[in-house]
C-alpha cells in the first residue's frame, strides 16, 4: 500500500484569497513547564479545505452534518493542464460511477505560494458540473483556489446536490498513472460550512 498526501502545508506565510483574513499560527512555548503548544486564528477558506453545502446553499448542511462515508471514495484524476475552461468533454472515456470522486490536475498547485496563484486559474464549466451531478459523485477537487469564479454558479450546482468541493490540493501529478486509488478527505469536525481537511490517496500498488 502507498499513501500520497494531497494536502498543502498550513503555515502563517501561506497566501490567502484576496479579501480573506491572514491566518495566525503561533508557537506559545512555555519555558517554565517546558511545554510547546500552538494557537491558530484563521478563516476556514484557506489552505486545503472542503466546502460543504451551507457555504453556497441557503439551508444547506454544515460539514459536521455530513456522514463520514461521504469523505471516502474511489478516485479519478483527470489531466486538464493547459485548459482555461474545463468542460464535460474531459470526462469522455472515464469510467466514473456513482459514489466516486473526481480530481482535476491543472498544475496550478505548484504556484500555491506565489501571488499569481489566485489570478486566472482554470475553472470548471457549468455543463461539467451538471455532468458530475448526473454521475452522482461524492466530491470533486482541484489544485486551484476553486472550481469557478463569482458568481460561483459551479459551486452552487455541486453543493445543492451535496457534492462536496476540495480546494487547494497538491501532488495530483503523482496519481496520473495510478490505475486505481482511494481518496480519503477528512475535514475537521467544525460546526461550520467548511473546514480544513487532510486529503490522502491510498494506492494498492
Amino acid at each position: 500500500m502507498k499513501i500520497i498526501d494531497l494536502t498543502q502545508l498550513f503555515t502563517k506565510e501561506m497566501p490567502i484569497f484576496p479579501g480573506d483574513e491572514k491566518p495566525s499560527l503561533k508557537d506559545e512555548y512555555d519555558p517554565q513547564d517546558d511545554v510547546t503548544h500552538y494557537s491558530v486564528i484563521t478563516g476556514m477558506h484557506v489552505g486545503t479545505h472542503m466546502d460543504g453545502p451551507l457555504h453556497m446553499v441557503k439551508g444547506g448542511k454544515k460539514l459536521s452534518e455530513i456522514t463520514p462515508e461521504q469523505f471516502v471514495a474511489n478516485g479519478h484524476v483527470i489531466d486538464v493542464r493547459g485548459k482555461s475552461e474545463i468542460d464535460a468533454t474531459v470526462l469522455n472515456g472515464k469510467n466514473i460511477t456513482e459514489g466516486d470522486c473526481v480530481l482535476f490536475y491543472t498544475d496550478f498547485g505548484k504556484d500555491f505560494r506565489n501571488a499569481n496563484y489566485f489570478e486566472n486559474y482554470p475553472v470548471l464549466t457549468e455543463d461539467l458540473a451538471r455532468k458530475l451531478v448526473e454521475l452522482k459523485v461524492k466530491f470533486v477537487g482541484t489544485d486551484t483556489a476553486g472550481p469557478d469564479n463569482a458568481p460561483y454558479t459551479v459551486h452552487r450546482i455541486l453543493l445543492s446536490k451535496e457534492i462536496l468541493i476540495l480546494e487547494n490540493l497538491t501532488n495530483l501529478e503523482s496519481l496520473l498513472h495510478a490505475s486505481q486509488f482511494e481518496v480519503i478527505a477528512l475535514p475537521a469536525k467544525f460546526d461550520a460550512d467548511v473546514a480544513p481537511v487532510r486529503v490522502i490517496a491510498k494506492l494498492d500498488n
